[in-house]
């Protein structure tokens, strides 16, 4: 069923198109690209639905851990398969738990389930190379969001509507676009440096169609599905920290990406932040799905 161009697609500052779709099942390791995605209450279906913590139940992300970002999930019906170099795969089923543990995430503390014992070994084994030379070994552990949680998005941002995710650092959903990325490599190229992936910034959306940053300047976005119309708002700038200075096919870090936007993405809106994407909820829309290739409408905000 083909997607009918819209009276509000005419109408629109932007008409852009889904150039990709991902999730990352795991917080902070690897993604999976995506040809469609269930937009659910908390973003998309399983994204940052598990998350490795520490032995006191503190989360823990490539910040500290580089080596996350070489664990690479598969899902199949049943099953999230993990592998990473020179270990064997893992193979969890999706629908069992074994524990309830209180985890935190950021300022948050939530109620999860722990996976169990074996996905906390394969993690402590695989992960142990990262601990400070002389310290003992830190034993990890793979933790499931429960979704009787209601962990919300800052409000203040959200403009008073309630935005509930799951282990994401703070929003249902990122988006990015095409444009954005070209900047940056541009920029890097005439440094003498190589181009960098868009997996680096971890979004959920990529947008195809807008001009570099035009997503920062969006007030609200309509999506034409199959089924109806989602409609996302970008609230927020995203504010990098050095995740993606990190190789993802490596795990080395190098500050050439951060110095870069440095020098043009200083934002006042968070404080002097570099941002690259936006931060994004959910107005309507919940249970649609998303599929790479679908129109993208909405009008500019201007202060």
């Amino acid at each position: 069923m083909a997607c009918t161009v819209t009276s509000a697609e005419t109408d629109s500052d932007i008409q852009a198109h889904i150039a990709g779709l991902y999730i990352y099942p795991i917080k902070s390791c690897a993604g999976i690209a995506l040809d469609e995605a269930l937009l659910t209450e908390t973003g998309f279906d399983l994204d940052r639905a598990w998350m490795v913590v520490d032995a006191g139940g503190m989360f823990v992300t490539q910040r500290e851990l580089p080596r996350m970002a070489l664990i690479q999930p598969t899902l199949r019906s049943d099953d999230l398969v993990l592998r990473a170099p020179g270990m064997l795969a893992l193979h969890l089923r999706i629908d069992v738990v074994e524990a309830v543990a209180q985890v935190q995430v950021w300022g948050d503390k939530v109620q999860a389930y722990d996976m169990g014992d074996v996905a906390a070994q394969w993690f402590s084994d695989f992960l142990a190379p990262q601990r400070p030379p002389g310290a003992p070994p830190r034993p990890y552990r793979l933790v499931r969001f429960d979704p009787e949680q209601r962990r919300l998005a800052s409000m203040t941002w959200t403009g008073g509507v309630e935005a509930p995710n799951q282990f994401a650092d703070g929003f249902p959903l990122l988006v990015t676009s095409t444009a954005s990325l070209e900047g940056l490599n541009r920029r890097l190229r005439s440094q003498g440096l190589a181009d960098v992936g868009m997996d680096r910034f971890r979004p959920n959306i990529v947008l195809s169609g807008l001009d570099e940053h035009d997503e920062d300047r969006v007030d609200q976005m309509q999506i034409a599905t199959q089924t109806g119309t989602v409609v996302l708002k970008p609230v927020k700038p995203c504010a990098r920290c050095p995740i993606p200075n990190i190789d993802p096919l490596t795990a080395t870090s190098d500050p050439a990406v951060g110095d870069t936007l440095q020098s043009y993405r200083v934002d006042p809106r968070v404080n002097g932040g570099i941002t690259f994407g936006m931060n994004a909820i959910t107005i309507e829309g919940v249970d649609q799905t998303l599929r790479v290739g679908q129109p993208v409408s909405g009008k500019f905000q201007f202060d």
